[in-house]
């Protein structure tokens, strides 16, 4: 008959329960994860643009998916957003490729996303 080993209990956390921090913070880590800022007044601003590609408002503020780095569940940051109406909005989200679709219209959009987000940030200020 095989007797049972004895362990050593292990050591508990020195943390007290429920003092764990609720968020980690990325930034500190070796590969740190992008920010994905959000504004509301930067989406407003940028809606209020007329269409990229065919000049119709209103728009919708449309974020660049290729922009930044896929995360589960999250959008790209608000300040890489540009304006679409309703209409191109739709058909771009029918595409598989959106950087095909924008070298369709010969757009250089990470261009315009820093142009938008810094004229906004400048008239704010």
């Amino acid at each position: 008959m095989l007797k049972p080993h004895s362990f050593p209990p292990l050591p508990l956390p020195s943390t007290p329960v429920g003092s764990f921090p609720t968020k980690i913070d990325k930034s500190q880590l070796g590969i740190a994860e992008p920010k994905r800022l959000r504004d509301k007044a930067h989406l407003k601003f940028v809606a209020s643009q007329p269409c990229l590609v065919c000049g119709r408002q209103p728009s919708d503020s449309l974020h660049l998916r290729f922009a930044q780095p896929r995360a589960i569940g999250l959008k790209v940051s608000d300040e890489s957003t540009v304006p679409l109406c309703r209409g191109r909005h739709r058909e771009l989200h029918q595409v598989g490729i959106e950087e095909d679709w924008w070298a369709k219209y010969q757009i250089d959009t990470l261009e315009m996303v820093k142009h938008l987000w810094e004229q906004n940030h400048l008239q704010r200020t």
